[in-house]
């Protein structure tokens, strides 16, 4: 009974979150095309400012709200349209990368701007390359750039973890200077980079995301659903939160939360989609209706938040 009412408390909160959400962008162009671009039209797309972020929601498992959002690069091109990272991003060089980068730095910064301005405090993070941390002066950008609230919550800068654990000390100071202007690191596609938890150990994390390879099919496979379990209870050891990427199916998310996962994303919950159209998902969501004046601002945990769950 008690499993029947969490399936169904899962299915009302999908309802809610998804109910006429956009798909995702259209398949990448052909091999020749994502050749092209990675040769050339990334610097174009940044100076006819064709660059953009979607967002991808984060949601809360257990309080079933949405939480936070994942930055993804875009690229809508007058003629070819929305073109994703795969057809754009291979081949790029270092010095196109570093510009990316700060773009993507800047953009999520003055984004989290907007949506605090329409009364959401969600936490941000995107993904950046572990040498670019060295060469970028990202806490700098940060600091001098960062939403001047009092109660913005930080910014989570993921990295992949087979880069990550190549130099774990190297890392662990990295994550150290960044934490100083807010900053925290996530370890993303946590499984495929087959690291040892003594060298996890040394570094500090703010969330521990897993491979989509081991969430999808965890309700029914026993070794995918080990592997999340395990997962899931290092993260709580480290004082971290664990995160289930590319959550397909009810039942894979109805499983993560018997599991004790903190928070899930994928197309299953939500698609990646551009800030109009997750502004006007936030404003949906939201659990209490915003006044037509704007009272003083409350404290940081007193933020409105967007609620996905349907009434009971």
């Amino acid at each position: 009974m008690a499993v029947d009412q969490t399936q169904a408390g899962l299915q009302r909160v999908l309802a809610a979150l998804t109910a006429g959400e956009p798909d995702d962008a259209s398949p990448p162009p052909d091999g020749a095309a994502a050749a092209g671009a990675a040769a050339g039209s990334l610097d174009e797309a940044l100076r006819e400012t064709w660059l953009e972020l979607w967002y991808q929601p984060k949601i809360d498992i257990k309080q079933r709200c949405l939480a936070g959002a994942e930055a993804l690069m875009r690229i809508r091109h007058p003629e070819q349209g929305i073109r994703l990272p795969e057809s754009f991003l291979p081949g790029v060089g270092d010095d196109i990368m570093a510009r990316l980068t700060e773009h993507a730095l800047l953009t999520v910064l003055r984004d989290w701007t907007i949506f605090d301005a329409a009364g959401f405090n969600l936490r941000l993070s995107i993904n950046v390359p572990v040498h670019l941390l060295v060469r970028l002066p990202i806490a700098k950008i940060v600091t001098e750039n960062r939403p001047k609230a009092d109660y913005w919550p930080g910014l989570i800068v993921e990295v992949t973890e087979d880069q990550i654990v190549r130099d774990i000390r190297r890392s662990q100071e990295i994550a150290a200077n960044l934490r100083v202007s807010g900053i925290t690191v996530a370890i993303d596609d946590f499984g495929a980079g087959y690291s040892s938890f003594s060298s996890l150990r040394e570094l500090t994390f703010a969330e521990l995301k897993i491979n989509r390879s081991f969430v999808t099919g965890c309700a029914t496979e026993p070794t995918n659903a080990a592997i999340c379990q395990t997962a899931i209870d290092l993260a709580h050891r480290f004082g971290s939160a664990a995160v289930a990427e590319g959550i397909e199916s009810v039942a894979d998310l109805q499983a993560m939360q018997i599991m004790g996962c903190d928070f899930g994303q994928g197309h299953l919950i939500a698609p990646p989609m551009g800030t109009k159209e997750f502004m006007a998902l936030l404003q949906q969501r939201m659990n209490k209706p915003r006044p037509s004046q704007a009272p003083a601002e409350p404290p940081a945990d007193e933020r409105p938040r967007a609620d996905i769950a349907a009434s009971a």
